[in-house]
């Protein structure tokens, strides 16, 4: 991903500012601070937004870094949660059996 002429954001910045639009509307916070009991912190996608806008004009390599980090960053905090259940890797050995629910507890 490093240097050359042939290197893009990985967004558009319209994106960019989309985001960051989102995130400090209301409902958003709204939301986020119901889900996660604190108020979003949306300057990640402003300074990512004025990155993208810098590599446009003057394609610095600090720009593209600044967003190759970010992306990064992004995807390390989305990959580090692990999922509520356990995946199986087969079906139990009685699953065509009928339920029962019938049956008194």
């Amino acid at each position: 991903m490093a240097g050359g002429e042939g290197w893009r954001p990985p967004r558009p910045c319209e994106d960019y500012w989309w985001e960051w639009k989102h995130c400090r509307g209301l409902r958003h916070a709204f939301h986020h601070y119901y889900a996660h009991g604190e108020l979003p912190a949306c300057g990640r996608w402003r300074d990512d937004y004025e990155a993208c806008r810098a590599w446009e004009r003057g394609r610095t390599a600090a720009a593209q870094e600044a967003l190759c980090e970010s992306e990064r960053a992004r995807v390390m905090e989305r990959q580090k949660y692990a999922p509520v259940w356990t995946l199986r890797k087969s079906p139990p050995p009685d699953w065509y059996l009928p339920l029962d629910q019938d049956k008194p507890n």
